[in-house]
């Protein structure tokens, strides 16, 4: 049974960190065109108001989530460590937007 969970941790992880990343560029996107926020990242700041900046992201995601599955096929303790703080870092990430949207729009 051990086995089982470990093989479908990963995709499970994987598929977590991508919806994370879409949903940071979707919130991120409703702040900075309602004035609520900024882009902290100088890379995508010129293009979040954009229909590019989402597709962006989601490339972005799957490029991410494409690599790490890769990086599992040889050192799969990497992948799931990496893929874990991946996760916690976008989910702090994504409370933060969240935080900013219910302060500024009250």
């Amino acid at each position: 049974m051990k086995s089982v969970v470990r093989t479908r941790s990963l995709p499970c992880l994987l598929g977590i960190l991508f919806a994370l990343v879409v949903a940071d560029g979707y919130i991120t996107q409703y702040l900075v065109m309602n004035n609520l926020g900024i882009e902290g990242n100088p890379f995508l700041a010129a293009w979040v108001s954009q229909d590019k900046f989402l597709y962006i992201k989601i490339l972005g995601a799957l490029l991410s989530v494409l690599i790490m599955w890769d990086i599992h096929r040889h050192w799969s303790k990497l992948a799931m460590s990496a893929s874990t703080v991946f996760v916690v870092i976008y989910t702090g990430i994504l409370y933060w937007n969240i935080g900013v949207f219910i302060t500024q729009s009250a």
